[in-house]
């Protein structure tokens, strides 16, 4: 059997060189994407070397993408959806006419035509999902107000593109600039029945076929995919039920596009979303994060494979144009229309810095205008190398959002004191305005615990800790898991522990201990460093999964780590030796994976 296969050494040499320079990256302390993306360039066919198959790396990184936004869908329903319906559908719309309206204009300056400026323009207006969604997780933000909005204006930007996917085509032909096929339904019924239904038929169908998705998916797939998922966790098989994880995140992605011509995205995130509702969606998210996060990789990879480093000589002009129009322009108009719908400027940072790339979208635009001979394989390459450096660059407008924020939030703070209000309106000042929705004050507590995150184990430590009355407060992200706290009278301070800016208005100098409970070790490996650092003489409580995380966590300055599976094994040996010994419960002295030896024989069987 031959073992240089296409296939095998396109994921072979792409993770490989991913990890390489991922982790070099890491070291210099970038995001481990650019390493991501060098990798690609290096196994494109613009460099020297080895050169992996340019077919078939696209289509990995595409599962990827389907992965990456069925697991979103897992965590995003249909009323958080609905709920941010406002500001999306017309915010995504102003932004994508203005961000078009700028490439069209940098493309008429170049001299192309119309129909190739605003493709390269339609290009320009769209970021990428799984940049997105990677900036998202990362700060932990998915779940927050500002990610439910960002994440739903991309939906709408995927429709748009989806329409636009269709009309590019069609607007080429009838002007006779082009040579794809029309839209199939319409060409079907052109043939059948002898009706020209032109552009507004084209778009009518369209949009038919993709409302007859969403219906599809929420009167048949709310009940028949929890249902079915539930039966395969019933048969007790987890690789059954990884499978069947996976069988409807593609299934349904596939068919949606093949049947309703949606996106694969799109397909795959209302598959998530109606998951979403079951009791298994927590399960199904975990069972598809490993190939979820190897297959973002081979996206990023792919990318870079695309990229011609010798445009950054030939072309340094249009290249600063462009990345202007990506990273200042749409920017500032997402930043500008969230704003003006009296949003908070913690909202309308995160979105402007959420749109300043783009990404798999762009580069189907452009490859379907280079085909119709609509857009100059010039314009291509001005959109790949936007696309890369835009993806580069998009970590640090993350950055610079959040240091301007305490920045604008302190001149906002001052205007309101310099205002010479009388008292009587000072007080009722606060109801007037009314506060931002991520707006944070420093706590009065002193001599009091800090508890890092509400899930399933946070809970259970928070509601001892006001059991037993002892003075605490809470560090969460969730909007949801924050809005019951405050009902329960918990004070809460909203936002992510490993930023130090949290930590300081939790009056981490003068807590007595702090609680880690998040389930991530990086973060609290972080956490834990930070406030051994303020506060030597405070205890530092934490979790982790395994040995190696527990060694960790104890060398970045925790005094005491649990480890979930080593507590349950302690307690299954306590209740046996309850029942066989009559003894007292066992102490874990003798390591995770043993067993306290006893001197009484084991009692007999009957």
């Amino acid at each position: 059997m031959p073992h240089d296969t296409p296939l095998i050494s396109t994921i072979v040499g792409g993770l490989v060189l991913a990890f390489i320079f991922g982790a070099f990256a890491h070291r210099l302390r970038m995001p481990p994407l650019v390493g991501y993306l060098i990798a690609g360039v290096l196994v494109g066919p613009h460099t020297p070397g080895y050169v992996a198959d340019q077919n078939l790396a696209p289509e990995l990184a595409e599962i990827g993408v389907i992965l990456l936004m069925f697991g979103v869908g897992l965590h995003f329903s249909l009323k958080d959806l609905l709920s941010v319906r406002g500001i999306a559908v017309p915010g995504a719309i102003v932004q994508i006419a203005f961000a078009t309206l700028l490439g069209w204009g940098l493309g008429a300056f170049m001299g192309w035509p119309t129909g190739g400026s605003l493709v390269f323009g339609l290009a320009l207006s769209v970021a990428s999902t799984v940049v997105l969604l990677k900036a998202l997780q990362e700060r932990r933000l998915v779940e927050t107000e500002r990610g439910r909005i960002a994440v739903g204006w991309l939906i709408v930007e995927d429709l748009a593109m989806v329409l636009a996917l269709v009309l590019i085509p069609a607007a080429a032909s009838i002007g006779g600039e082009g040579h794809a096929p029309v839209e199939p339904l319409s060409a079907a019924l052109s043939r059948l029945f002898g009706l020209d239904l032109g552009i507004g038929g084209m778009i009518a169908m369209t949009l038919v076929k993709v409302a007859l998705f969403v219906a599809l998916m929420l009167v048949f797939g709310r009940k028949l995919i929890p249902w079915t998922m539930h039966r395969i966790a019933h048969t007790g098989s987890r690789e059954l039920f990884r499978l069947g994880v996976l069988a409807i995140a593609l299934g349904v992605a596939f068919g949606a596009a093949k049947l309703f011509g949606v996106s694969l995205a799109l397909g795959a995130f209302f598959a998530g979303m109606v998951l979403a509702e079951s009791e298994l969606s927590h399960r199904a998210a975990q069972e598809s994060l490993p190939l979820r996060d190897a297959f973002a990789v081979l996206f990023f990879v792919s990318v870079g494979m695309l990229f011609d480093p010798n445009i950054l000589i030939d072309k340094p002009l249009p290249i600063l144009a462009t990345i202007f129009i990506i990273v200042i322009g749409k920017s500032v108009a997402a930043l500008l229309i969230v704003l003006a719908f009296k949003k908070p400027l913690s909202t309308a940072l995160t979105i402007s810095a959420s749109l300043g790339q783009i990404g798999e979208f762009s580069f189907i635009l452009a490859a379907l205008g280079v085909e119709l001979g609509l857009l100059p394989e010039e314009g291509r390459d001005l959109i790949l190398a936007g696309a890369i450096i835009s993806i580069i660059l998009n970590p640090l407008l993350f950055f610079l959002c959040d240091r301007m924020r305490p920045l604008l939030d302190g001149a906002k703070r001052e205007d309101v004191a310099a205002d010479p209000a009388p008292a009587a309106d000072a007080i009722a000042a606060p109801e007037e305005i009314p506060p931002e929705d991520d707006e944070v004050h420093p706590t009065a507590l002193r001599g009091h615990a800090i508890l890092v995150g509400y899930g399933r184990v946070g809970s259970i430590v928070g509601q001892n800790l006001k059991s037993s009355a002892t003075p605490f407060l809470v560090i969460e992200d969730s909007d949801k898991r924050i809005g019951e706290l405050k009902a329960q009278g918990i004070e809460t301070l909203a936002g992510n522990a490993v930023m130090r800016e949290t930590l300081d208005l939790a009056n981490l100098s003068g807590a007595r201990s702090i609680a880690i409970a998040i389930p991530n070790a990086f973060e609290a490996c972080r956490i834990a460093e930070q406030a051994r650092s303020v506060n030597p003489s405070i205890l530092i409580v934490a979790r982790a999964h395994s040995d190696a995380e527990v060694d960790e966590l104890r060398q970045y300055g925790a005094d005491t780590v649990i480890m979930g599976e080593r507590e349950i094994a302690l307690g299954m040996v306590d209740r046996l030796a309850q029942v066989h010994h009559e003894s007292v419960p066992y102490e874990d002295s003798h390591g995770p994976d043993t067993i306290a030896p006893t001197d009484d024989p084991p009692p007999e069987r009957e």
